[in-house]
């Protein structure tokens, strides 16, 4: 299964599969030890162990002397089109709108908060840019593939 993070230098992609008791992780093998710490096989041959503990929509990722903070983005939080506009994944209502027209915003950025299913779902923007449009407020519904707002991307 695909899942996609946003970290510091923008969308991280994670393959994830479960193969009896044991996990691949991007083509890493991976076992869960008796301590609840997960062991992973590392291409040099060596093993090495992270601790993980999710904490609402974040990951925090122990490993190796490092401590990493990783957010999942959501399936169909994407953009859609050359304008730069970001489309709702599934029916449900608008909880939060968290930019202004005019607001610079950066890659992995939670732009609003969608209910659906009794789940939040985040809408993120995918790259830097600007909002240039919201189509809809707090507490407003909305269906599969609206257009929630729209954004520039920076000029190089």
């Amino acid at each position: 299964m695909e899942h996609q993070f946003s970290g510091p230098d923008g969308p991280i992609d994670v393959t994830v599969e479960k193969r009896g008791d044991e996990w691949l992780l991007g083509g890493r093998k991976a076992t869960i030890e008796r301590d609840g710490r997960l062991k992973v096989h590392l291409a040099n041959g060596e093993v090495g162990y992270a601790t993980l503990a999710k904490v609402g929509d974040h990951w925090w990722v122990h490993f190796a002397g490092h401590t990493f903070n990783l957010e999942r983005i959501e399936p169909g939080a994407s953009q859609s089109g050359n304008d730069g506009g970001l489309t709702a994944p599934m029916p449900g209502k608008v909880l939060e709108v968290l930019v202004d027209v005019g607001q610079t915003v950066e890659s992995g950025q939670t732009l609003m908060v969608l209910e659906a299913m009794k789940m939040e779902h985040r809408i993120l923007a995918a790259t830097p840019g600007t909002v240039t449009e919201v189509f809809f407020a707090s507490g407003d519904q909305v269906q599969q593939g609206s257009v929630l707002l729209a954004k520039t991307e920076p000029e190089d």
